[in-house]
């Protein structure tokens, strides 16, 4: 009974989310495209969106670190690297350039394309392939589990 009410606690979370980005205007890509160019009809809302998100992120960090285990008793995996390395620097260069490019990152393109927009089609397609051709090149073989 306890797995059955963690899962749909984590459910409803993820719902949560996803109606949160479509409320904020992250699931538009044209919403993020007009927050990214300063040049033309800059929309800076998103701003205000990140500003929250990085609030509420500090604090459930802060919250984490005084846990042993999550909330619904599993194991945290917290990162343990704190250094910013030459591959990191470049993954984030690649992260940015598709979310300038696509308007879409990885969690609102999955909320898009469940209300409709296939263009986030295009961009999970690309994101998956990219995620291969790294996993296949950069990370050697997959280390079983």
């Amino acid at each position: 009974m306890k797995k059955q009410f963690s899962l749909l606690s984590q459910y409803f979370i993820g719902v949560l989310f996803g109606f949160g980005l479509m409320i904020s205007g992250m699931s538009n890509p044209q919403k993020i495209l007009n927050f990214l160019d300063i040049t033309g009809p800059w929309d800076p809302s998103l701003l205000f969106v990140m500003l929250g998100a990085v609030l509420v992120g500090l604090c459930g960090f802060y919250v984490v670190s005084k846990r042993s285990q999550s909330f619904f008793g599993g194991t945290l995996h917290l990162p343990a690297k704190k250094e910013i390395t030459r591959p990191l620097v470049i993954g984030s260069l690649i992260f940015g350039a598709g979310w300038g490019l696509a308007g879409f990152c990885p969690g609102p393109a999955i909320v898009a394309l469940g209300v409709g927009h296939l263009k986030a089609l295009v961009f999970i397609l690309a994101m998956l392939a990219g995620m291969e051709i790294c996993e296949h090149f950069f990370m050697g073989s997959p280390k079983a589990d």
